[in-house]
Formats: C-alpha cells, structure tokens, sequence
C-alpha cells in the first residue's frame, strides 16, 4: 500500500516493511484510510524521502505529524501545498527566518524548494486521522523514523539535525553530537514559539556548519511562484 520511495531509501526502507511492526502498521493504515479521511494522500506519505535521497541529506527539520486539515499536507514536514493559508507553526518559522537571514516571508506554505536543496522534512510520525492532531502516534511510525535517525547517525558524512518540540528532541539521543550537529529549539508553534525559539538563529547556524564541513550552504530563500 505504502509504496517506497525509488532511490537509496529504499533498500533502506524495505528492511522495515519485512518487520512485524511495520505490517501492523499497514494495515491499521488500510482500515483507517477507508473508513475515515487521512493526510496526507497515500502516494505522498514517504514525499520526504523521495525528494530528499539518503546521501543528499544535509539538514533534517524533525517535526511532530502532518497537519490534519483537508488538501494541506504532503509529505513535508512544516509545509503545505500552494493555496493553503499559511500554518502559524510555519509563520513563525517565516519570521525566525527574516530575523536570522533578512529573507522576507513568502505568500505560500510550500517548501518542496528545501527539500531539494538537502533538507530532510521529516515528521516523527508520517500519517493523521483528519482534524485529529497525534491520532496516529504509538502506531509504529516512531519505530520507523527511530530507525530513520539511526541510519542518518551513521552516515560518515556530517548531517544538522534541527529538533524542535519535545517529540523530535527525543530522537537526540540516537545521533553522536560529535560528529553532526544537533539544534535544539522550542516547536515554533503559538504555544511555545515564545518559550525561546524566536532568536535560535537556526538558519545561519546550519549553514555556518555547512561551509566549515565545506559543503554548499543551503539556500532558505524560497521564490513567490511555485
């Protein structure tokens, strides 16, 4: 049902689908999906994986699970498709990013632009029951995306893991702050968004660590059009 992503994740992925817990996860999402209304669309849950490849990853934005309103995720963590009001979890990522980089909030929620460019938007949890916020948590997706942090953990390549809210901090303990770097920030929703993730400067941050690994820095700014 869930189909894979066709490039290096795959084979990666596909060690996970053989496991119990994964099948039980299938089909708990089978009866869901064809009795109530679920986001994203079946053929976007793995959306992150097939933009972003495992060796292409540079940055991973860790978020909690998709927003559960009607034709608003797909895939990516934090975005949503073009003519979607923009979230407030994503207005205030806007203006942490103005204030960080002078880069002056788009129109639109859509940031397919950074999953290019490296960024993994991943969410903890990969699938929603609609207009019920965590209804599919303690399904099996933490398994999965546990399991997805580890394999990024051992990548000899140097990867910024930005966590932001307690869910995706809870991941921090899989990932050897040695050798990548760890951000950690408040979820920029309304309610915490006050608590100390506005000035966390996490754009400047990652691509300083970019170019001291001497990689390309990201390019946050996103275009009017999409």
């Amino acid at each position: 049902m869930m189909e894979l992503p066709r490039n290096s994740w795959e084979k990666l992925l596909a060690v996970e689908k053989s496991k119990p817990y994964y099948q039980q996860l299938e089909e708990f999402l089978k009866s869901e999906y064809q009795k109530t209304a679920v986001y994203p669309p079946q053929n976007k849950i793995f959306e992150a994986f097939k933009l972003t490849p495992y060796e292409e990853v540079k940055v991973v934005i860790l978020g909690q699970d998709p927003y559960h309103g009607p034709n608003q995720a797909h895939g990516l963590s934090f975005s949503v498709l073009p003519g979607n009001k923009i979230p407030p979890s994503l207005r205030n990522i806007y203006k942490e990013l103005a204030s960080d980089l002078g880069y002056q909030p788009v129109g639109h929620g859509y940031l397919e632009k950074w999953a290019r460019e490296g960024v993994l938007l991943l969410n903890t949890v990969l699938t929603v029951r609609d207009g019920q916020a965590n209804s599919h948590r303690n399904k099996g997706w933490e398994i999965l995306t546990d399991e997805v942090i580890r394999q990024l953990n051992e990548r000899s390549e140097p990867i910024i893991f930005i966590l932001w809210g307690k869910p995706a901090q809870s991941k921090a303990q899989m990932i050897d702050a040695d050798r990548h770097l760890i951000l950690e920030g408040p979820h920029p929703s309304p309610l915490s968004a006050h608590r100390g993730f506005f000035g966390t400067r996490p754009f400047s941050q990652t691509n300083r660590a970019l170019a001291k690994w001497g990689k390309k820095p990201i390019d946050w700014q996103l275009s009017e059009t999409v």
